[in-house]
């Protein structure tokens, strides 16, 4: 029966490092849950302290994954209309799929700098900024979830 659990638990993470590249698809909650279900197995490979401590990492990362897009517009330059052009362009194209979740935060931000009166260079820096932030956080899911696929197979 311990086969069962690691085999799903390693199926789960490899979904999970997936979600990571691919929007949508929550990578590092996914990759949590692999890990969470090791512990069906006798004796428990994680501790109540280990699993907590993830589960507060994830929580940050899924925080982080929102507001690094809007930092990052920020950070090459944007103004208020730019993030609010961000944010709304990430929630607008949230339901257009993978190709919206990438292109709706760089679209919104570079609309809303235009509206705002910057110029087309600087709305397009700030976009940037919004696409740069966006591969940030997806290096972090990406990293979160490859570390918890090492402590499942590292717990066999």
């Amino acid at each position: 029966m311990d086969w069962l659990w690691i085999g799903l638990g390693i199926i789960l993470c490899v979904i999970g490092i997936l979600g990571s590249i691919l929007p949508l698809i929550p990578g590092p909650p996914i990759a949590y849950l692999g890990m969470l279900i090791q512990n069906f197995r006798d004796p428990n490979p994680f501790d109540t302290k280990h699993l907590l401590i993830w589960a507060g990492i994830i929580v940050v990362i899924l925080l982080l994954d929102y507001i690094i897009p809007i930092w990052g517009t920020k950070r090459f330059g944007g103004t208020k209309y730019g993030i609010w052009g961000c944010t709304i362009g990430f929630i607008a194209a949230f339901w257009m799929g993978p190709f919206g979740v990438i292109i709706g935060p760089f679209l919104g931000a570079f609309i809303g700098e235009m509206i705002g009166g910057q110029t087309a260079h600087k709305s397009f820096r700030a976009a940037l900024g919004s696409f740069v932030g966006f591969l940030f956080g997806s290096f972090l899911k990406l990293v979160a979830s490859f570390m918890m696929i090492f402590y499942v197979i590292r717990s066999i």
